[in-house]
C-alpha cells in the first residue's frame, strides 16, 4: 500500500524544505512497491548530514536548503573522452544511441526494480524512488554477453535544471567485458546517479568516471558493484568537486578469486568539495582488493576521503587488501578529512592501510626554478606526478585524457 504525502512525512524526523519537495515528487509518480520501499529507507535517514558519522564531512541537508535550478551554462564543462557511442541521461529521460557494439543489449524498464540493502546508502535510496518519470522508463538495464571492444559513454548532464535522477543497472554475463565510461557534468541543482553492477563469474568491468560540477551545484554518483568468482572490476575516478560532490562506492566480494582496483584523483579549487567515500565486504575468501586515492586542494577547496575494508571471520580468509590515500595541501587555507578503515575478524590475511597528507617539496620546486621553470609551472609538474598513480591501471588512451583534465586544472583552468 503507498502511503499518502502526510504519512510519508510522518516517517521523516523533522523534514526540511528540500525534503517536503521530494516528498512532493515521489508522490507524483506511478504508485508501486518498489518505489515505496527505496523512498521509505530514504526517508529513515533523510537527506545525509553531518550528525551521521558516515557524512560528517558531506553535510548534504546543509548543502540543499532548497531545490534551484543551477545558473550556469552547461557547455562550460565538457567532456575529456574522445568519440564514443554515447548513452544521455538528463532530467527529461534518457537518449540511447542508434547503433551498439555486438555483445550489448539495452533494456528500458518502466517498473522500478528491488534496491538491496536500501538503508546502507540514503542517497541511493532517493535516486531509485525518483528516477521514475510520469510516462516514461524507471531505469536502464545494460546487458553485457561478450567481449566488447568499444567503450560505452554514459553523459549525465541537465540543463539548468532543478533536479536530475538516473538510475541504472549493468550486468556483465560469464566471460565478457567491457568499459564503460562516465561524464557527470552537473547542470541541475541536484543530480544524483546511482549505476548498480553485478559481474558473473569472470566477467570483467572497467569503469572510468569524470565529475566536474560547479558552485552552485550538489551532486552525488553511488555505485553499488558485487563481484562472483574471477570477477574483474576496474574503478579509476577524477573529481573536481562542486558545492558539494560525493562518489561513493559499494562493493561486495561474493565469490572466491575475484578482484576490485578502486583508484582515484580529486582536484579541488575554491569553493568547491568533493568526496570520494567507498565501503568493501570481503564476503568469500582469497579476494583482492587495491586502492589508491590522490589529492590535491587549493586554498578554500575541501577533499574527503572515507575508506572501509570488512572482512567477515571465516568466509573473509585469505583476504589480500590495501588502501592508499595520499593528499597535497598546495595552499594555506586547504581543507583534507580522510578516515581510512581496517574492520578485520579473519585471522589469516594480509591487509594494509596508510594515510598522508602534507605540501609539496620545497627542495624539489627550488630545484626546478633554479632551472628555469616558473613556481606555477613547476607546481604543476610537480602535483600531476603526485595524482598520476592513481591512473596508471588504465590503458594508455584514458591514462592520458585522465591527466590531461589534470593539468589544465593545475594550470588555472578550472
Amino acid at each position: 500500500m503507498t502511503l499518502s504525502v502526510s504519512e510519508l512525512r510522518e516517517k521523516f524526523h523533522q523534514p526540511g524544505p528540500t525534503e517536503l519537495e521530494l516528498i512532493a515528487r515521489y508522490a507524483m509518480l506511478p504508485e508501486d512497491p518498489q518505489r515505496a520501499r527505496a523512498f521509505e529507507a530514504f526517508a529513515a535517514s533523510g537527506l545525509p548530514h553531518r550528525r551521521q558519522e558516515a557524512w560528517k564531512w558531506s553535510d548534504f541537508r546543509r548543502a540543499l536548503p532548497t531545490l534551484a535550478a543551477t545558473q550556469q551554462d552547461r557547455a562550460l564543462s565538457p567532456s575529456i573522452f574522445p568519440d564514443s557511442i554515447e548513452i544521455k541521461l538528463s532530467a527529461q529521460g534518457f537518449q540511447l544511441p542508434d547503433q551498439l557494439p555486438e555483445g550489448v543489449k539495452l533494456h528500458l524498464r518502466s517498473a522500478p526494480q528491488a534496491l538491496a540493502d536500501a538503508e546502507d546508502a540514503p542517497l541511493a535510496s532517493l535516486t531509485a524512488a525518483l528516477a521514475g518519470r510520469v510516462g516514461g522508463p524507471d531505469m536502464l538495464i545494460i546487458e553485457v554477453t561478450g567481449k566488447v571492444d568499444h567503450p560505452l559513454h554514459i553523459l549525465c548532464q541537465g540543463d539548468q535544471d532543478e533536479t536530475n535522477f538516473a538510475r541504472i543497472a549493468v550486468v556483465v554475463r560469464p566471460e565478457a567485458s567491457l568499459n564503460l565510461w562516465e561524464s557527470h557534468l552537473g547542470g541541475a541543482g541536484f543530480s544524483s546517479y546511482l549505476i548498480e553492477a553485478d559481474l558473473h563469474p569472470g566477467a570483467e568491468f572497467h569503469r572510468t568516471v569524470f565529475q566536474r560540477g560547479r558552485a552552485d551545484e550538489v551532486q552525488a554518483a553511488t555505485a553499488l558493484v558485487n563481484l562472483n568468482a574471477a570477477a574483474n572490476y576496474t574503478q579509476t575516478q577524477l573529481a573536481f568537486g562542486a558545492k558539494l560532490a560525493r562518489l561513493e562506492t559499494r562493493l561486495r566480494h561474493q565469490a572466491t578469486g575475484s578482484q576490485a582496483t578502486l583508484n582515484g584523483a580529486y582536484l579541488c579549487a575554491d569553493t568547491y568539495h568533493v568526496d570520494m567515500t567507498s565501503h568493501v565486504r570481503h564476503g568469500a575468501p582469497s579476494c583482492v582488493t587495491r586502492q589508491i586515492i590522490k589529492g590535491a586542494v587549493l586554498n578554500g577547496g575541501t577533499g574527503v576521503f572515507q575508506g572501509k575494508f570488512h572482512v567477515p571471520r571465516t568466509i573473509g580468509q585469505f583476504t589480500d587488501a590495501d588502501m592508499q590515500h595520499q593528499a597535497l595541501l598546495l595552499e594555506e587555507g586547504a581543507v583534507v578529512f580522510a578516515k581510512p578503515e581496517l574492520e578485520i575478524y579473519a585471522d589469516d590475511v594480509e591487509c594494509a592501510h596508510g594515510n598522508t597528507s602534507g605540501a609539496l617539496d620545497e627542495s624539489q620546486l627550488f630545484y626546478m626554478r633554479q632551472r628555469g621553470i616558473s613556481l606555477q609551472e613547476a607546481r604543476a609538474l610537480l602535483t600531476e606526478a603526485f595524482i598520476a598513480e592513481a591512473f596508471e591501471a588504465r590503458e594508455d588512451d584514458i591514462q592520458s585524457a585522465l591527466r590531461h583534465a589534470a593539468q589544465a586544472f593545475l594550470s588555472g583552468g578550472q
